[in-house]
């Protein structure tokens, strides 16, 4: 039986730390070390949650892991590994993540993003994705005056794919004379795709367009109507992207109240 890793740091935490919740029944001892009724019942849990038929073998199973587990760790702590500092380090750390996924989890399960939430969201996704798709291609340089002079080489008949396949730094286009395909504006940085929007098809940009990237030179190749997705194709990564965002104002908001001090 595969075992995620979930389960096995609640086999962890079992059976090397005391537990904070009253005594249960025991499934085995191993050396005078209780196995408990509850943490067989947990991984069966989880199991099922993952599909899995956990009938009266299952369980045998686990409690026969257990009971491995248990040999491993009670010959761990004789030779004193579990106080090595760098198992310490690490348990601490398993932990946290352990707590910090808790947490995240009910905090998910107590947030529900409602269907006019995530219809909001698909209006703006809309709206960021437009109505409209570019086909163009660009010519990536370091330097502003590389731009000017390819822009320069454009204006007396230099040959943009040629010259992207020369000069151009995006190795993802300059072998396709610089073709970018159709994307709508949002798949581009903003300078480059508000650089766009001034051109007509065919246009090349006549002054450079910088980004974080470097400095561009851009032609239009071309402009059709687009349709963005339906919403049942992208809600699920709508409510991913409003959850997110969840996540990220309630730690802010713990940051905005907590008194930190960094040494």
């Amino acid at each position: 039986m595969n075992l995620t890793q979930k389960t096995l740091l609640a086999i962890a935490f079992g059976l090397l730390l005391p537990s904070a919740q009253a005594a249960d029944a025991n499934v085995a001892t191993v050396n005078g070390k209780p196995i408990k009724q509850s943490l067989v019942d947990y991984i069966a849990k989880d199991a099922t949650a993952r599909g899995q038929n956990v009938d009266a073998n299952v369980r045998s199973v686990i409690v026969n892991k257990l009971i491995s587990s248990e040999l491993v760790v009670q010959e761990a702590q004789k030779q004193g590994m579990d106080k090595q500092p760098d198992y310490v380090a690490k348990e601490e750390l398993l932990r946290r993540e352990l707590l910090v996924n808790t947490y995240i989890e009910n905090f998910l399960k107590k947030t529900t993003v409602s269907e006019a939430d995530l219809k909001a969201e698909y209006d703006k996704f809309k709206q960021q994705v437009g109505d409209k798709e570019y086909s163009a291609r660009h010519i990536l340089v370091a330097t502003e005056a590389e731009a000017k002079d390819i822009i320069a080489q454009l204006g007396k008949g230099g040959d943009f794919a040629k010259l992207a396949k020369e000069k151009s730094k995006d190795t993802g286009s300059k072998d396709k004379g610089g073709e970018l395909g159709w994307f709508p504006p949002a798949a581009m940085v903003k300078p480059f795709s508000d650089a766009l929007g001034t051109l007509k098809k065919g246009q090349i940009t006549q002054s450079p367009v910088q980004t974080q990237f470097g400095w561009h030179v851009i032609k239009l190749d071309d402009t059709r109507t687009a349709q963005p997705p339906a919403y049942d194709k992208v809600k699920d990564n709508l409510k991913k992207q409003v959850q997110q965002r969840n996540l990220e104002k309630m730690l802010s908001d713990l940051r905005a109240k907590a008194k930190v001090v960094a040494n």
